[in-house]
């Protein structure tokens, strides 16, 4: 079994490139870390490292678009986060920017996220 992670970013928000990489990164260690509360996440999480850590990063048009993978994410049983960014710099406070789901096994992120555009 191969396991993956999916960043998935708000297009819609015209975020600047260093903006976009931070949000990034907030999603997926975030998604990490609410992995690592639970056994068998965390036994994803180890598997995971060990394939290399692969991740994808896609586009979604609107906050409506993540909220509803976010919520399909979490009845699927994945581990996964949602980023609202502190307003200190390009956006109001409070905005949401990303989600990330897994690290999970591959099938199961693909089932979500597959029909997604690269970042």
């Amino acid at each position: 079994m191969k396991f993956k992670q999916s960043i998935v970013v708000r297009t819609d928000l015209k975020m600047g490139r260093g903006k976009i990489a931070a949000q990034v990164a907030h999603a997926s260690c975030e998604a990490v870390f609410i992995a690592l509360e639970r056994a068998i996440w965390r036994e994803w999480v180890h598997k995971w490292r060990m394939e290399g850590q692969k991740k994808v990063v896609l586009k979604a048009s609107s906050e409506s678009e993540l909220l509803e993978l976010y919520s399909k994410a979490l009845k699927k049983g994945l581990p996964c986060s949602l980023i609202r960014d502190a307003g200190l710099t390009q956006l109001p406070p409070n905005t949401l920017t990303a989600i990330a789901i897994g690290p999970a096994p591959e099938e199961m992120v693909n089932e979500l996220t597959s029909h997604l555009k690269l970042l």
